[in-house]
This record gives C-alpha cells, structure tokens and sequence, in this order.
C-alpha cells in the first residue's frame, strides 16, 4: 500500500512538473530608441490565429489610431493622415471598422523616453475570453521616418512548450535607413 501511494504521487508529481513545462504566456519585447522629427515612434503589437484574423491587439500607438491634436483641432485616425503608418495592423484588424471605444482598450500613449517595452499575452482575445488551443502568429511591427516599415512576425501554437519564438523580418522599403534603430532586439518567449 506505501509503495502504491509513493508510485501514485511520483506520477501525479510527474504530470505536473510535464504541464508545468507548457507555455501561458507570451511576453515580447524591444528596445525601444525614441526617434526625433515626424512620422516616426509609432509601433504595434498584436496577435492573430491560423485564419489571420487579429484575436488580440495588445498595443497600438496613440497616433496610429487616434491622430494628433493640429492646429487646435484632432485630425482624423493618425493611419488616415499617415498612410504607412503600422499599416500591416491597420489591413488585418480592419481598423476602420473598430469603434473609438474598441480602439481606446489597446492603443497607449507613445513613450516620451527610449527603454525596453514589455507586453504579455495571457492566450485571451479582445474580449477577455480564452481563445482556443491551435496556431497563432505574434506581430512586431513599427513604423518610421514616415515612410519606412519593419514587421516582425513569428508562428507558435498555444500547447508549445516555454521558448523562443523565431521571428521573421520583413521591410517595405529598405532604402530608408534613418531612424531603424528605433525598435532592437526583438523577442517573443513562450513562458
């Protein structure tokens, strides 16, 4: 009977430390180097299923989706008055279609000093709800020197074990060399 109970409990210990090893979370993150002049600083964050469909924006610059105050009055969504502006997002979430009050849940304030940038996704959607185990992709994507775009993307599934995330990176315009620096050393970590 004593070994039956020391068995069960070494399987029972075992089971938790092999569930122990899958990933909640996804964390990724950047330096990020506050960049002078217009049409720069401006970045999103967000994650889609298998479908492309975004399940999760968890941030787009204020800018981007707010415009700016001009001159006394607010311009139209920043996106609008600037084209390139996190256009992968712009196309994908169908942001025309979102409400203001949408929008305001994700979009932050864009960083006055330069320094790493942090965000967790907790494997939920916009809503709050558990999306479904499958396959998802995480992207990275900052704009800059009003016309430049750098988007980082990179494939996971919900039951993967805690790693990295091989991101891939892909520019609209490689000419434009001023302000890349704005966005470094990219991760996403399965944790």
């Amino acid at each position: 009977m004593i070994r039956f109970l020391i068995c069960s409990m070494a399987i029972c210990l075992g089971c938790s430390f092999a569930n122990a090893q899958n990933s909640n979370k996804l964390e990724v993150s950047f330096d990020y180097t506050k960049q002078q002049g217009p049409g720069s600083n401006q970045y999103g964050v967000w994650i889609e299923n298998a479908k492309g469909d975004v399940v999760k924006t968890l941030f787009i610059t204020s800018f981007t989706s707010k415009g700016a105050n001009r001159g006394g009055h607010q311009t139209d969504r920043g996106y609008r008055f600037r084209p390139t502006c996190v256009q992968t997002w712009v196309s994908h979430a169908k942001a025309d279609e979102l409400t203001d009050s949408q929008i305001d849940g994700f979009t932050g304030a864009t960083p006055k000093e330069s320094g790493k940038q942090t965000f967790v996704w907790d494997f939920t959607d916009n809503d709050g709800n558990k999306v479904a185990d499958g396959k998802y992709k995480v992207f990275i994507e900052a704009t800059y020197f009003q016309k430049g775009v750098t988007t980082y993307c990179g494939d996971f599934s919900t039951t993967d074990k805690a790693s990295e995330i091989k991101l891939s990176v892909s520019e609209n315009d490689e000419s434009v060399t001023e302000h890349k620096d704005m966005v470094q050393n990219v991760k996403a970590v399965l944790k």
